[in-house]
């Protein structure tokens, strides 16, 4: 009872103590940033002096009392004065770096030059060649351990505040995935975070096991979970900016048990000052969870029909087109026009390509135009082909939602299918060099409308090709793109948000995905390698189960699937099953046989069947009467006759 006693009032006097020191340093930090300068350089001074006196006392033996005092004031002033003049006391204490001390090392050693000749020159009478060596060598050492002192007391101050039970819940603990550099500067960037605290690292190296960096152990990759147990972790930190993606898909897959959130640092090449920063932490970028390789573009490609020429994209506007525009700028044509039907989409990209070309000096001297315009209006088209003298056009513009294409029929088939008729006839009236389509694998064996009406605009394409024109015509067909409007990706992270089920339409149904800059990339480079009438397929990799995705996002967002077998999870996953005209999976070429390989590793040609002309225009030329009479049967049948593998209404491929 006694020791019982004895170790409350021990702790109730701790306590008191820390309270104490709270309030002091409370106290200290609320004060003006002048004052709290005038504090260091006093402080210093102090210093100064007493190294000083230590330096002559340890060259002599005792107290040197024959030096004046005004030689001595001069002697001790002298550091201060250089350390005011770099910006020594301009910086925050407790943002104190080593690369500071750099600086203060550069100047000890100019002083010390100073002092020398001074001394040699003999106005300083009675100070020996040796002191200003140990005076400046003590100084030194006890600048650099006063601010380690004040940071290690503040960062302490703050644990002590931070671990209190009021404020314990605003603050994660964290582990740092990598003991490197970035993981180095991860910590000293989250040293003063109000937000988390790194309570360990984890390293795969097995000489690092057992160490510690910054004060914090390294443990075995292998072993952390127990970590994550063990100290109650709440969030992840990949800090391996350099490292693969499949290295990276492999960490995540041992955390996908774990209900935590996983957050990683920007690859290298996002780095652009090289330093890692909290604010530069981004959530687990879902194509390092798709596990996608891309491959570096080439260059030449990208430039062939853009670098010096003049270039249009319709669909300008949407989430192809405008990255299209992009990459285009990116390569430095003499023009850009960006021809849209919404007007807010065309004052969207334009905006954000006008400010791009304002801040970049190399941009100045593109001409970007925006437009206003129906890809249907084959006239208006050949005016702006015409008067801009257009050398290069990317055919993005599409509707491109599969319900809605399926509930407006004859809407989607004008704008998509006789919408490229016009575009590429405009083209070729106007000499354009260039014409490339932007197609998608629903063009496949399509059980859509949205589907039958892209493969529909790709045979308008092949036919046209094979005219006595100058214009070379190609097509590219890709999957999905993630972040696209409609894509599931940012539907299923607005869910999680909110705290709302995820909605699945079927368990089985799998699709493939490119990023949207990777595709742009594709399609340019695709186009540069076109010699007439090729339909290109990017190379997806490997498609995805829908479900599978929504399962990782959910894990990889700190929270629990809730299903029968986990009725206390946090997010539920509900099937609304397949929408009018949806397939369980897509294709992206008729037949495994019908398929070539070309120079570039991501890109395919596909070998399809075509129709003259004559016989696509009948039915082109037929649409806008059928249309008065909503004539579905009709275009229906017509898809049964022109397109491959049509099946009305199917749902499994």
């Amino acid at each position: 009872m006694l020791l019982r006693s004895k170790t409350n009032s021990d702790d109730q006097s701790f306590d008191s103590h820390n309270e104490w020191l709270s309030h002091i340093a409370e106290y200290l930090l609320s004060l003006p940033r002048s004052v709290k300068r005038l504090i260091l350089l006093v402080s210093d001074l102090t210093l100064s002096f007493v190294c000083l006196f230590l330096a002559l006392s340890l060259r002599y033996g005792h107290i040197a009392h024959h030096i004046s005092p005004v030689i001595l004031a001069l002697c001790a002033t002298l550091p201060i004065l250089g350390l005011y003049l770099i910006g020594f006391y301009k910086g925050v204490a407790r943002g104190f770096l080593d690369t500071v001390m750099g600086r203060v090392a550069q100047l000890f050693f100019i002083l010390l030059v100073i002092y020398e000749i001074i001394i040699y020159l003999n106005p300083l009478e009675g100070v020996p060649r040796s002191v200003p060596i140990i005076f400046l060598f003590l100084f030194f050492i006890g600048l650099w351990n006063s601010r380690l002192i004040i940071r290690e007391l503040l960062t302490r101050w703050r644990s002590h505040e931070q671990s209190r039970p009021s404020d314990s819940s605003a603050r994660d603990n964290i582990v740092i995935y990598g003991a490197g550099e970035a993981g180095k500067d991860l910590l000293e960037g989250l040293r003063n975070s109000h937000n988390y605290h790194v309570v360990a690292y984890v390293d795969d190296d097995k000489q690092l096991i057992g160490a510690y960096l910054l004060g914090k152990k390294i443990y075995a990759a292998h072993s952390i979970e127990t970590v994550i147990k063990k100290y109650d972790v709440a969030q992840v930190f990949l800090a391996m900016p350099s490292v693969s993606r499949a290295r990276k898909r492999q960490i995540i897959d041992r955390l996908s048990d774990i209900s935590i959130k996983i957050q990683d640092l920007p690859s290298l090449e996002d780095l652009v000052d090289g330093k890692v920063t909290v604010s530069s932490m981004r959530k687990v970028d879902i194509l390092d969870v798709l596990d996608r390789q891309t491959v570096e573009p080439d260059a030449k490609l990208l430039q062939m029909n853009i670098k010096d020429k003049c270039v249009l994209v319709t669909g300008a506007g949407g989430s192809i087109g405008s990255e299209l525009c992009r990459q285009v700028i990116k390569n430095k044509p003499k023009c850009l026009v960006l021809y849209e039907l919404s007007e807010f989409a065309l004052y969207s990209i334009h905006q954000e390509l006008t400010i791009k070309q304002a801040n970049t000096p190399a941009y100045q001297d593109i001409k970007i135009i925006a437009v206003i315009g129906n890809v249907t209006n084959e006239s208006n088209l050949l005016r702006i082909l015409n008067l801009y003298n257009i050398q290069t056009v990317y055919h993005a513009a599409a509707y491109k939602h599969v319900p809605m294409v399926e509930h407006n029929p004859f809407e989607g088939v004008i704008n998509n299918t006789k919408g490229t008729y016009h575009c590429a006839r405009a083209a070729i009236a106007a000499n354009v060099e260039t014409f490339v389509l932007i197609s998608t694998d629903k063009a496949v064996r399509p059980t859509n409308v949205m589907g039958a009406s892209k493969r529909l605009a790709e045979l308008v394409c092949q036919a046209l090709s094979q005219t006595d024109s100058q214009t070379c015509i190609s097509m590219v067909r890709f999957g999905n793109v993630l972040g696209s409007s409609g894509s599931v990706v940012p539907l299923f992270t607005k869910q999680i948000e909110q705290g709302k089920p995820i909605t699945v339409t079927h368990p089985d149904v799998t699709r493939y995905f490119m990023t949207i800059p990777e595709a742009a990339n594709l399609v340019i480079q695709a186009g540069a390698m076109a010699s007439g009438g090729e339909v290109f397929v990017l190379d997806m990799g490997e498609p995805v189960k829908i479900v599978d995705l929504a399962h990782r996002m959910i894990h990889l967002s700190g929270f629990d699937i809730k299903d029968t077998a986990h009725p206390e999870g946090d997010i539920e996953v509900i099937f609304t099953g397949l929408r009018a005209g949806e397939k369980l999976y897509e294709e992206l070429i008729i037949g495994e046989d019908n398929i070539e390989s070309t120079d570039h590793p991501l890109i395919m040609q596909a070998i399809e069947h075509s129709f003259p002309l004559d016989e696509l225009e009948s039915v082109l030329f037929e649409l806008n009467e059928k249309q008065k009479e909503f004539d579905v049967p009709w275009l229906k049948q017509r898809f049964k006759q022109f397109v491959a593998g049509y099946q009305e209404g199917t749902k499994a491929a």
